[in-house]
């Protein structure tokens, strides 16, 4: 709780300038003591906590270290101000704590530049949830978060094939957002690495005995392994096709969880030649039927005469 507390104070100290022991004391609900013990324990760290006594004396940072933040540029501002509270943090638990850090960062800046925040809100919001994802519901991703920070054993309640629960203990090493998708990555006693979505497990227990994570352990690394592994494993159909410059980005996002590859090497202005998977034939031709002449599928053939074929269908019987 003391470290938590000299932080509060530095930033107590930063956003409201001078103030008396009394007042902090007042503040963080502990004595004058114990403030002042506080100080001492900022000054030997190397904050330049100052103390002058009077009736226009008090508790105060050097100037110096209080206008670190105007060394922000107005962009830098901008991009942390655009970061708002996005929904993965409020998924984490972290939502309060992310308004309370940019409410802080508020406080503290010059009055000239203040009105950065309300600026950036008007113009910019952040919703990591496309159209055709639900918001799931993430009731023990707090629970796994907490384990991941400490290091602690967590008994999880997964649901199986035909929605059998069944329970494992893990080591979770860590979290990661996939779009609006949240996955723990865990190991076992096993001490084989794997990787869950959050929303298949229906329970999470905090066990007391704590894991020693493994050091050479890289997240990134696993999850950028993990994805490629599992696209591999699911096999499917494998499409070769041209894609509309003018459409690249919304398809880009669409059909990310298609799309292998976008061939950037190709001068085409026009078009870029993207690889796909789906895993069958009739999924890719539901699929690109839908995106018009977004699509020209080059490859497999019976592919691209089957869709010939369905859009002549249509056109017939709209013509007709």
């Amino acid at each position: 709780m003391r470290a938590d507390r000299l932080l509060s104070t530095l930033m107590y100290l930063q956003t409201r300038g001078r103030v008396t022991t009394s007042r902090l004391a007042q503040e963080f609900e502990v004595s004058r003591r114990t403030i002042t013990r506080d100080l001492y324990a900022l000054r030997v760290a190397g904050f330049p906590v100052y103390t002058e006594r009077g009736s226009s004396g008090g508790v105060y940072l050097h100037e110096d270290f209080r206008m670190r933040l105007t060394d922000l540029t107005h962009d830098e501002l901008e991009a942390l101000f655009a970061l708002s509270v996005s929904a993965p943090l409020a998924d984490l638990g972290m939502g309060v704590e992310a308004k309370g850090a940019m409410l802080k960062l508020t406080a503290g800046l010059p009055a000239s530049r203040s009105g950065v925040a309300r600026d950036v809100r008007n113009r910019i919001h952040l919703d990591p949830h496309d159209w055709n994802t639900p918001r799931e519901t993430l009731a023990i991703l707090p629970a796994l978060r907490q384990a991941v920070w400490e290091s602690r054993w967590a008994r999880v309640t997964f649901l199986g094939a035909r929605l059998v629960p069944f329970d494992r203990d893990i080591a979770p090493h860590g979290l990661v957002a996939k779009g609006a998708a949240w996955y723990v990555v865990w190991r076992n006693q096993d001490g084989k690495m794997r990787a869950n979505r959050v929303a298949s497990a229906i329970d999470a227990t905090i066990l007391d005995e704590g894991f020693d994570r493994d050091e050479d352990f890289d997240l990134e690394g696993f999850w950028t392994a993990w994805v490629q592994a599992r696209k591999a494993s699911r096999g499917g159909l494998q499409v070769k096709a041209n894609a509309s410059m003018h459409a690249l980005a919304q398809l880009r996002h669409r059909l990310r969880r298609h799309i292998d590859h976008v061939h950037e090497e190709d001068a085409d202005e026009e078009f870029r030649q993207i690889s796909l998977t789906f895993e069958s034939f009739e999924q890719a031709r539901g699929v690109l039927l839908a995106y018009g002449n977004a699509i020209e599928v080059s490859e497999p053939i019976a592919l691209r005469l089957s869709i010939e074929d369905f859009a002549e269908q249509i056109c017939n019987m709209y013509h007709g």
